[in-house]
């Protein structure tokens, strides 16, 4: 299973997802100045931003994810993050009518959208798995050196 760490494998670089990160990056004015930034392009830039956060900022988790509700969890806290991030920078971002709430459900069903998708779940959860643990056999030279004394039946 080949694992991948782009983004784009996984929101297609014509996504929506991907479009509004683009868009979002490209302007150097506050959104108030922009009419056209809405809630989706805050949710959908956020959900892209927390699929990005996940694939390459290992760092950041503390317990890794074991199955994969925990990286919806995961997922969903990194895009919420996002969405605090966009909106403090400027408070006129969102609605006081429940822009909030609207936001953090678009941004849930596009992480949700892409997890359902063939076989991403089990790529993302297989990102922060650690191989496989093996069992420790000894080496030849430690079989030989053990501490306790090796009895040799003679008869």
């Amino acid at each position: 299973m080949t694992i991948s760490s782009s983004v784009h494998d996984y929101y297609g670089e014509r996504s929506p997802e991907a479009q509004a990160h683009i868009r979002f990056t490209e302007v150097d004015y506050p959104l108030v100045s922009d009419p056209s930034y809405d809630e989706a392009l805050i949710a959908l830039t956020a959900s892209y931003r927390s699929l990005e956060r996940y694939l390459t900022s290992p760092d950041d988790l503390y317990i890794l994810p074991r199955s994969v509700s925990e990286v919806r969890s995961i997922l969903r806290r990194y895009a919420y993050d996002a969405i605090h991030n966009i909106v403090s920078s400027n408070s006129n971002s969102i609605r006081s009518n429940g822009g909030y709430s609207r936001i953090c459900n678009i941004a849930e069903t596009s992480i949700n959208n892409v997890l359902s998708i063939e076989r991403n779940a089990e790529l993302l959860l297989a990102v922060h798995t650690p191989p496989a643990a093996r069992p420790e056999t000894p080496t030849a030279s430690e079989r030989n050196t053990h501490e306790t004394p090796w009895f040799i039946r003679t008869a």
